[in-house]
């Protein structure tokens, strides 16, 4: 049978790593994105040619109230997997935010999450069958200081996994998050080089992570070899935080 995998957050590196590598994995892939419809056209097009497998693009803003119904008129495709990786940061301090930050952080990381999955829920349950994986963040885990908004909307969405899994597990869908730590994506290009030297050390593996580590941890919970996993925040972060 045919898999289908839809990819929010598609255009960025660590979405981006997850389609090709599910692609290679035998997944058709849906991928979203924002603004950068540049990159995910030339992602569309190197899984098109590299793996044969079917690669349509949608475009949808998910901190709206709309993004969700706007995203999901544009897909035919009996979805199987969602992997949510979209994601937003902001720096500074928590007494400093406006109402509009607070409200489009809540939306795009947990509103339209919960909105997503519900639109998907029912035919995966019809089905008996179904996966949901949640990109998070150690931050969802011990929390970082000015940026207290992401780090409360991250560790909703950990939450949330924890709490569907157990909904949803009898109707045989698994449903878990991967936190990674410090990766080397465009998020890190504001730290200088000191920084960056400084961060490495600080993580007991010695180094920052990669997109394509992400990926590998996404492919293994998509496929049969993590049957008997559900529920599970797991940390993709060089033992930065190992609890």
């Amino acid at each position: 049978m045919e898999k289908y995998a839809l990819i929010i957050g598609a255009s960025g590196e660590i979405g981006a790593a997850i389609a090709e590598k599910i692609s290679k994995d035998g997944y058709h892939v849906i991928l979203h994105y924002h603004k950068n419809k540049e990159a995910t056209r030339k992602l569309q097009t190197k899984i098109e040619n590299d793996t044969k497998r079917k690669c349509q693009i949608v475009q949808a803003d998910l901190s709206l109230q709309n993004g969700v119904t706007d995203l999901v008129s544009q897909i035919d495709a009996n979805i199987n997997s969602v992997v949510y990786v979209s994601g937003q940061s902001t720096v500074g301090l928590v007494t400093d935010l406006t109402i509009e930050q607070i409200d489009q952080m809540t939306q795009l990381h947990i509103k339209s999450l919960i909105q997503l999955n519900n639109y998907y829920l029912p035919e995966m349950v019809r089905r008996k069958e179904g996966n949901i994986v949640v990109i998070s963040s150690i931050w969802g885990q011990i929390g970082a200081s000015c940026e207290v908004l992401y780090s409360t909307t991250k560790g909703a969405q950990n939450a949330y996994v924890m709490a569907l899994a157990k909904e949803v597990a009898p109707s045989n869908i698994r449903v878990n998050a991967v936190a990674p730590g410090a990766i080397e994506t465009k998020m890190l290009d504001y730290f200088s080089d000191e920084d960056r030297k400084a961060l490495s050390d600080d993580i007991p593996i010695g180094r920052l992570g990669t997109p394509n580590e992400v990926a590998n941890t996404v492919s293994f919970l998509l496929s049969d070899h993590s049957s008997y996993i559900t529920g599970q925040i797991l940390g993709v972060n060089g033992g930065w935080h190992t609890s």
